[in-house]
């Protein structure tokens, strides 16, 4: 098992907590003061209080948590929050309401999953040629529904 230092900013920071002993995302929690009103369609950056030390040849992946996506329309705007392992600010969530109504957020309310995954940093090297495959330049629906 790895281990991911956590520097609480706030007194009232919840540290990360996985649902269960398998789950691959870790959720993070909101830390507000009162309830946080999200108008539809509109973005907002919500604090979790937390700065992490993610490991070098490690990002933390933030994403959705399935259950606000579906029931609330409420998802990372970025799609994907990307911490890189030399951050060392607080872990923000930008929450996007894609839903017509005005939803809510609560204190200390599970908004995200954090993964926490390798990565590999690469050369990228230029060239007039790419080898050959059956797929080719095919995309966008080009290897079936």
């Amino acid at each position: 098992m790895s281990l991911v230092k956590i520097k609480k900013l706030h007194p009232e920071a919840v540290l990360p907590t996985y649902g269960s002993e398998t789950a691959a995302g870790a959720d993070l929690y909101a830390l507000l003061e009162e309830t946080l009103e999200i108008p539809a369609h509109t973005t907002v950056k919500i604090h979790t209080g937390l700065s992490m030390e993610i490991p070098v040849g490690y990002a933390g992946f933030i994403y959705a948590r399935s259950s606000m996506g579906t029931k609330q329309g409420l998802a990372p705007a970025n799609k994907v929050g990307v911490i890189d392992s030399d951050y060392r600010g607080e872990v923000m969530v930008c929450l996007h309401n894609h839903s017509n109504t005005t939803q809510s957020v609560e204190p200390k309310q599970r908004i995200a999953q954090i993964v926490i995954a390798p990565y590999l940093h690469v050369t990228f090297e230029e060239t007039d040629t790419l080898s050959d495959t059956e797929r080719g330049a095919g995309g966008f629906g080009s290897t079936g529904k």
